[in-house]
């Protein structure tokens, strides 16, 4: 299962959504987009705006800035953890 996070250290929703996938030990490949300015065209090209974190899903799905529980939830429905 592919996860893409496209985010920046700065970012506060950013470190709090890296801090969950973390503590439930999801794997994922982290795009700076503060460094990377391709990683920042497709985070824009992905959710349509210039709000990050973006996190992009093997289905297709992506989130922009989710609560814990919203990207949790996601989690549960693809099968990456157990409720």
């Amino acid at each position: 299962m592919s996860i893409d996070f496209y985010g920046a250290e700065w970012c506060g929703d950013c470190r709090r959504s890296k801090r969950l996938l973390d503590s439930l030990n999801v794997e994922y490949v982290y795009h700076d987009v503060s460094v990377d300015d391709v990683a920042k065209d497709q985070a824009i090209e992905i959710s349509g705006k210039q709000s990050i974190p973006v996190i992009t899903f093997a289905d297709g799905s992506f989130f922009v800035e989710p609560s814990d529980p919203d990207l949790k939830s996601k989690l549960v429905e693809l099968g990456i953890i157990e409720n």
